[in-house]
């Protein structure tokens, strides 16, 4: 088997990382899935927002991207001289005149110079009244193509301009009106607009009949005229909805000239599309595609007031760029999941927004993938799931946020002197400390010794090389923790910590104390037993009532078959309003008597099974205290006041002798 090799090189700064990893992007969401619970949601507002990969580098979301996007089309309108055009042309035009009149001067010299009297007179004739011709040329664009095209032409170069200029114009009215669609309009022999009358009457008739709710042969029109098309759009739709939105760019740039403008460019369009049955199909073609697409802005305007002057050929340009701004737009916009950004042009979205908006386009695209790979995230019935390895994995960060808020000496489990169910080894040792344990780990102490000592035999042992074992003090528990998920939660900026103790508690138990029971009851007007591995699935209530009633009763169904401790823990910010009345739920703000005294009945009967009841308060109300310190008589219990940034510590910390394992027994 062939030896797999790497190799190394320094770095120079210019190398690139992996950027964008499973964990991070987990570890991004991990607070988005906790308060809403939706991941496809988690990862539209990932999409829209953006994040810092793993080496600093921000990554930009689809937010800022759409925000550029419309800076650029601004900038792109706003700098832009709509007379530029016309003048271009009548420069243009200009030039062909001041060609002609020389070649008028040329042929008149030539003749004089023949000898021929005859020859003279006629070239002196006709010369005349071609300058005369000449000098009353309509002054408007329109007006002076029609005479020109009219007009014979003394000098075969100017004639050849002419006829030049026209063809391109021809060929630029063409790409203006159907912008990048029809790239086979580029020609305009006699051949090939003939071809393209006999495509717009075939549109137009598909048109109508999609109107009287037939379906046309798309497929047969592509055979006959695709190659007008190179974009191959796949379906009838598509083809007339990006016709529309290329003719509607076009109908927004007339909509911004001035009527001066305007009348040119219109009267410009007659003399080049002299054939009155194209110019006819073409008018039809953009009535029945604004019937078809009435929402399209066929009746905006552009706001172009910039000194840039552009030429005829450059409008085409502009629209096609200004309709790649705006697909890239809707596309932006319409964007839900990251595996749709694959269907991005990469490079054209760098020339449209710049290099690192591609950049960011092309890693934002993988997160699925790269979700996927890692085990993370699954696709099922077309919807993404967490799997339970990302479960887990939101709950460890949930219960490492919580610990990291603590003191070091203050974190984790600590030695304790009585014994319970046993003494579990933690497979981790430390030196030995005056009162410690003396669970000797061998093989580390001996370890010590011979690393302080050097080989050779015999070993001898000092008490700085002892390492004992840590131990677990292990005393079997059944939990059921009680989350309020009422609309006063998320109203007062609560559901979010309390969830995330919720997910730190299930971490904790089911990694270090696998043998206890972890339950949840979640409840608002109502309560309902949830699987603690959906719960970064759980949202709140959309609805006002606090049944506790109903919660401990569940919750007390839940113990009835459990051994060892048994203990309720209830994270609430408000006092009971709703309990169960003949199986339905009764509602009452300020708390009704009735639902006081049917809550603290179950309480009693958690009271008798053995069942401690501690709660954590995320309010100061009056009536929750009130209701609390009843509880607390009557069960036993203890209350902790405590805020939405000290929920946690007061759950995990060892703080006054109180731990997690120890401290409700």
């Amino acid at each position: 088997m062939a030896r797999r090799g790497f190799s190394y090189s320094r770095w120079d700064g210019t190398q690139r990382g992996f950027d964008l990893d499973a964990d991070s992007l987990l570890s991004e969401m991990a607070d988005d899935l906790t308060y809403h619970g939706d991941l496809n949601a988690a990862l539209r507002r990932l999409l829209q927002q953006g994040m810092r990969d793993r080496n600093g580098e921000q990554l930009m979301g689809l937010r800022e991207m759409l925000e550029r996007l419309r800076e650029r089309r601004r900038q792109e309108v706003e700098s832009k001289d709509l007379g530029g055009p016309f003048a271009e042309i009548a420069e243009r035009l200009r030039e062909i005149l001041d060609e002609e009149r020389a070649g008028i001067e040329r042929r008149l010299e030539q003749a004089r110079e023949s000898g021929d009297q005859r020859r003279q007179e006629i070239v002196e004739d006709l010369a005349t009244q071609r300058n005369l011709e000449l000098d009353l040329m309509p002054p408007d664009l329109g007006g002076m193509v029609q005479s020109l095209q009219q007009y014979d032409f003394m000098d075969d170069g100017a004639r050849q301009h002419f006829d030049e200029l026209m063809d391109e114009l021809r060929a630029q009215l063409l790409q203006n009106t159907f912008n990048r669609l029809a790239e086979g309009m580029q020609n305009v022999s006699p051949e090939q607009m003939a071809r393209m009358k006999d495509m717009l009457a075939e549109l137009n008739r598909m048109l109508e009949a999609r109107a009287r709710g037939e379906e046309p042969d798309f497929r047969e029109f592509m055979d006959r005229y695709g190659d007008f098309f190179p974009g191959d759009p796949q379906t009838l739709d598509e083809l007339l909805e990006q016709m529309a939105m290329s003719m509607a760019a076009m109908q927004q740039l007339m909509n911004s000239m001035t009527p001066e403008q305007r009348a040119q460019l219109q009267q410009l369009s007659e003399a080049l599309l002299d054939d009155m049955d194209l110019r006819w199909q073409m008018d039809e073609l953009g009535r029945n595609l604004q019937n078809a697409f009435p929402d399209l802005p066929w009746q905006q305007s552009m706001r172009m007031q910039g000194d840039q002057p552009m030429g005829f050929g450059d409008m085409s340009q502009m629209l096609q760029t200004l309709g790649d701004l705006d697909q890239l737009e809707q596309f932006l916009q319409n964007a839900t999941q990251p595996g749709q950004l694959a269907e991005v042009d990469l490079d054209r979205a760098a020339e449209l927004l710049g290099d690192d908006a591609a950049r960011s386009l092309e890693r934002l695209r993988e997160m699925t993938r790269i979700l996927q790979e890692a085990g993370l995230i699954d696709q099922r019935e077309g919807r993404l799931e967490l799997t339970p390895r990302a479960v887990r994995a939101l709950g460890q960060k949930a219960l490492g946020d919580l610990y990291r808020k603590l003191l070091a000496d203050r974190a984790g489990r600590h030695e304790v002197e009585r014994t319970g169910v046993g003494h579990e080894r933690a497979y981790e040792h430390k030196p030995y400390e005056y009162g410690d344990p003396f669970n000797l780990n061998v093989e580390q102490t001996i370890r010590n010794a011979v690393f302080r000592s050097g080989s050779g035999t015999p070993v001898r042992l000092l008490p700085e090389d002892f390492e004992v074992e840590r131990t677990e003090h292990v005393t079997r528990s059944a939990t059921v923790l009680l989350l309020d998920v009422s609309m006063s939660m998320p109203m007062r900026d609560n559901f979010l910590p309390a969830k995330k103790v919720a997910m730190a508690l299930h971490a904790l138990i089911s990694s270090q104390f696998p043998r206890d029971h972890f339950g949840l009851v979640a409840f608002g007007r109502v309560a309902r037993e949830v699987r603690p591995e959906l719960l970064p699935e759980l949202s709140w209530d959309f609805e006002w009532g606090t049944n506790m009633q109903h919660a401990m009763m569940l919750a007390r169904k839940q113990l009835a078959g459990q051994s060892g401790t048994k203990q309720i823990l209830m994270v609430t910010d408000g006092e009971p309003t709703s309990h169960l009345e003949g199986g339905e739920a009764y509602f009452q703000y300020p708390a009704s008597p009735v639902t006081v005294e049917e809550t603290l009945r179950e309480v009693a009967r958690c009271t008798r099974e053995g069942i401690r009841i501690n709660t954590f308060m995320l309010d100061a109300d009056w009536g929750l205290r009130h209701f609390v310190e009843q509880m607390t008589r009557l069960n036993r219990g203890r209350a902790f006041f405590t805020t939405p940034d000290t929920l946690g510590d007061y759950v995990l910390s060892v703080e006054s002798g109180i731990s997690f394992k120890g401290a409700f027994d």
